[in-house]
């Protein structure tokens, strides 16, 4: 039994960090287990510029726990109206993707895409400078179960969009759906996915399992077992088209434990110890390497990262709560065992 686990010091290439006095609270979490990560723009307003980019990347590196090397990848948040000239001076501004949000998808995307077609010129602007796309895949139609948006999506969205920008590299964030892992199985070099730690280990039982559990609820939602089981294949086949995306997103307790929930699962705090759980009970530690610390670089473009970490096999209880400012935040498996544990 494998009880030490060295990997190249990895990334996680979708990250939910806040801003002000959360983004103080949550930075060092993923700061002690990341070298780099992926950057959310759905803050209130949006991040819809490169100066707004720029400005908020020095937030985050002021932010940053002393001694910490940890490098925001930035992103802009695409709308309906993203100038072609926006994504000129995001290049040069060092941004490296453009997110789609299907406008009230998920928290903060009431400013999101409402037709694909209405940002095909930034897209085109996209694909030349060489910025990605990273694509919240759910439909948003009330017609369509939520359950099913996902799939959907790919039939409405990514299929006119693969034809129309074959060169355009698309990030198919958070996938949940055995139809989702088996598109971007089959897709060209220019596609790929994350998986969330949380999508790997539960499925849509543990959002009901001795009562409601908002801790558990983020969009796309856990969905049925057979889908669980698609995205641990996927991510643990040694395929190079899938890589550690966390979506970790912090919200206060209240919030969470509220009439109305936030949707998203806190995990930055252990993400790599219920990485390390997943692929452990699938059997499959020794492809943990690939997909959180050689795949995303590979797709983005950037070198490996210098250095390693080390989990070792230890059975330790993660805190329930945590500071949030001026609240409290609940880490998903928060107060539960977890069985492996990454040394400082």
């Amino acid at each position: 039994m494998t009880t030490r686990l060295t990997l190249t010091r990895p990334d996680d290439w979708h990250l939910h960090l806040r801003d002000g006095a959360a983004l103080a609270a949550v930075l060092p979490a993923s700061a002690a287990q990341f070298a780099r990560a992926i950057v959310m723009p759905n803050l209130r307003p949006p991040v819809t510029t490169a100066a707004a980019a720029v400005a908020y990347r020095e937030r985050i590196l002021a932010a940053r726990p002393a001694g910490s090397d940890f490098t925001p990848l930035m992103t802009l948040y695409l709308t309906d109206n993203l100038a072609p000239d926006e994504i000129r001076r995001a290049e040069a501004a060092g941004v490296v993707a453009a997110k789609l949000y299907p406008a009230g998808a998920t928290t903060n995307s009431d400013a999101g895409v409402t037709d694909i077609r209405k940002t095909y010129a930034a897209l085109e602007a996209m694909q030349r400078e060489g910025l990605l796309l990273l694509v919240h895949g759910e439909v948003t139609d009330d017609q369509i179960d939520v359950f099913d948006r996902e799939a959907v999506f790919i039939e409405r969205v990514m299929q006119p969009l693969r034809r129309d920008f074959p060169e355009l590299k698309v990030v198919f964030e958070h996938i949940t759906t055995r139809e989702a892992a088996q598109y971007v199985a089959a897709a060209d070099r220019f596609t790929a996915a994350t998986v969330t730690a949380h999508h790997l280990l539960f499925n849509r039982n543990a959002l009901f399992n001795g009562g409601l559990r908002p801790h558990y609820y983020c969009l796309p939602v856990l969905k049925r077992e057979l889908h669980r089981q698609a995205l641990v294949r996927a991510a643990t086949s040694g395929s190079d088209r899938f890589f550690l995306g966390t979506d970790s997103a912090p919200h206060a307790a209240v919030l969470k434990e509220a009439s109305v929930c936030g949707a998203g699962c806190y995990t930055a705090p252990a993400a790599l110890e219920l990485y390390a759980q997943a692929f452990d009970a699938a059997g499959a530690l020794d492809k943990l390497e690939a997909f959180a610390s050689i795949n995303g670089p590979a797709f983005y473009g950037l070198p490996r990262n210098q250095g390693t970490v080390t989990l070792q096999r230890q059975d330790w209880t993660l805190p329930e709560a945590l500071p949030f400012g001026d609240a409290t935040i609940k880490p998903l498996c928060g107060g539960e065992t977890l069985s492996w544990r990454l040394q400082a």
